[in-house]
Parts: structure tokens; C-alpha cells; sequence
């Protein structure tokens, strides 16, 4: 179901919560990552990993936003370790002393869900979006956890554990919090198996997850790379102050941001729709196919060919169909 967007976006600290956030934390070592919270507007922060690929940086690769108002925290995302988790909200107490009542998950790929249980621990709700719930009922979600365990190992361990949400999001939802006006949205499978974005209607600031990438090379995965399509030419028209990305720096232009996502996507879907559409076996449409306008971008080498083939199969299912 397409999602329509509009123009929309226009206390006292609990003592007991601080306490049980304190003791969750005291103790763990932390990666030797820079990690600093940038502010995007009023109420929203945000921090940014490297452009690497998933094990580079200690497994800070992504971002993490967070929304700080009069009666608690909303976070986005929760990075890609415990570690850098517990990093997350020691940056969030360096801006305010209220506790994490809530999380947004964008997306279950393991860069922005393996620090959940830090706050699941806290006793912060965690919501994500309906289509998730394949993921974690799959093979992947097993698999990938037993690889991070090996390539980010010590920050993923035995320990760490994949968080189940507390609550599926199968439309959207709006709230207010500490006088802040919220609106999550769900939008179906596009860049994953479910996709979620959070506007803060406040500030106008929306924050997407990894429909978004900017400064490196998508990552498509098992992504609906149409409807993943159709989704940003929508997000270019929106009327906001700032997006947060998923990967990169947040920015004040929505064209400009999605350019580089909409981009590769088209360009890929063409070029391998080409070679569907002419019977062209892979390795040769791919190595046919002039990369020059995205082969200087982070992660290009590790990402685009397993992406180009992705699409490729997927193309050659529709033809079938």
C-alpha cells in the first residue's frame, strides 16, 4: 500500500528510572569509536557512524537519532552493538537527564538493532515496524548473529541477544510526549522486510532509517527495489526542516539528500532490467555495465555487485509472473 504523505509536520526526571538506567550500564568496557551528538533542531540530536561496511569502526557504521523533550527520550535506532548502545545513551545523558521512555526500530538489519537490548534493559518500549516479524521468524536473523558474533567480535558476543519488539507497527501512529508531536509511519517492505520512519511533527524533522543513504553505496539486500523507489520520489516532496538518514549526515534539502539513493536504485533497476528484458546472463550484463558515476563511493566493492544481482533475480522473478 502506498503511504500518502502530506504536510504534516507543521518535568521532573523519575529518580527510580535514573537509577535502574545507571545500574544497567555501570561496568561495560566501550569501543575506542568517536561518537558525538550533533543537533538537528529543538528536540532532535543525532549520531553518525563511518561510510564502512558493517565491521568497520567497531560496527559504528549507522546512525541513531534521539528526541529529547520535557517528559522523557524517544529514540531511533540503536546501533549495531550493546556496546555502542551503551555509548547511545551516555551521549543522550550528556544532553539531559530524562529517562528513554521509548524506541523506534526503522528497520531489523543488524547495524541499527543489536544495541535494543541496552534499552530493553532500561525499560524502554521498543516498537518496529509489522514486517519485521518475518525477519526474526527466518533463517537470516539467526545467521547473521552467529556471523557479527566471529567479524565484530569482542562488542558481539554470546551475550548479545535479538530484541523482539514490544509492539508491532502495522499503519502509523501519533503521540505527544514532554509537548512534542510525533508521528511514526510505517511503510511497508522497501529497503527491508519492514521499513519505518519517524517525523517529528514539531520540528518537522523527519528521520528515515535506511530508505535513505548518503556518502556511501546503498546496501539492497533482500530490498523491494521499486517500491523502495516510489517511496523516495515521495520523501523529495516533503515539507521539512531537516532528515536524518540512515547512513551519512543529516541535511536541510530533501531532494539533495535522496539524490544519491534514487539514483543508484534507478540506475540499477535499469541496467539489469535491460539485461532481463534480453536474456543476458548476470556476470556478463553486470561487467557490461559502466559503475563510474558510483564506483568512488564507500562501499561500493563490498555492496555493489551482491546488490546489482539481488535486483537482477528479482527482475527475473516479475518477467516470470
Amino acid at each position: 500500500m502506498m503511504i500518502r504523505f502530506g504536510r504534516f509536520f507543521g518535568s521532573v526526571v523519575l529518580a527510580s528510572a535514573l537509577v535502574v538506567q545507571a545500574m544497567a550500564l555501570a561496568g561495560d568496557d566501550l569501543p575506542d569509536v568517536e561518537m558525538q551528538p550533533i543537533r538537528v533542531s529543538e528536540h532532535v540530536w543525532y549520531v553518525s557512524g563511518t561510510a564502512g561496511v558493517a565491521t568497520d569502526n567497531a560496527g559504528f557504521v549507522s546512525n541513531a537519532a534521539f528526541v529529547v523533550t520535557a517528559d522523557g527520550v524517544v529514540v531511533f535506532d540503536t546501533l549495531g552493538t550493546p556496546a555502542l548502545a551503551r555509548m547511545l545513551v551516555e551521549r543522550i545523558r550528556d544532553v539531559t537527564g530524562q529517562p528513554v521512555r521509548r524506541v523506534y526500530i526503522s528497520h531489523y538489519h543488524a547495524d541499527h538493532v543489536y544495541g535494543a537490548q541496552i534499552f530493553e534493559d532500561l525499560g524502554a518500549s521498543i516498537v518496529a515496524p509489522e514486517g519485521a516479524i518475518r525477519y526474526l521468524e527466518g533463517r537470516a536473523a539467526g545467521e547473521r548473529l552467529a556471523e557479527r558474533r566471529v567479524s565484530l567480535a569482542p562488542w558481539v558476543d554470546d551475550e548479545t541477544r535479538i530484541v523482539e519488539p514490544h509492539r508491532l507497527l502495522s499503519g502509523e501512529e501519533r503521540f505527544n510526549l514532554g509537548g512534542v508531536a510525533f508521528r511514526a509511519v510505517n511503510l511497508g517492505s522497501a529497503h527491508s522486510e519492514g521499513d519505518l520512519v519517524l517525523f517529528v511533527e514539531t520540528d518537522r524533522v523527519l528521520v528515515s532509517g535506511d530508505i535513505i543513504f548518503e556518502g556511501r553505496i546503498p546496501f539492497l539486500g533482500s530490498a523491494n527495489s521499486g517500491k523502495w523507489l516510489e517511496t523516495l520520489v515521495e520523501l523529495e516532496t516533503l515539507d521539512v526542516a531537516a532528515i536524518v538518514p540512515g547512513h551519512g549526515a543529516a541535511a536541510s534539502d530533501p531532494g539533495k539528500l535522496v539524490s544519491l539513493t534514487r539514483d543508484y536504485l534507478a540506475y540499477v533497476r535499469e541496467k539489469m532490467s535491460t539485461a532481463v528484458d534480453d536474456w543476458v546472463p548476470f556476470d556478463e550484463a553486470y561487467d557490461g555495465v559502466d559503475w563510474s558515476d558510483f564506483i568512488e563511493y564507500p562501499a561500493f566493492f563490498e555492496a555493489n555487485r551482491r546488490n546489482a544481482y539481488g535486483v537482477y533475480l528479482s527482475l527475473e522473478r516479475e518477467a516470470l509472473e
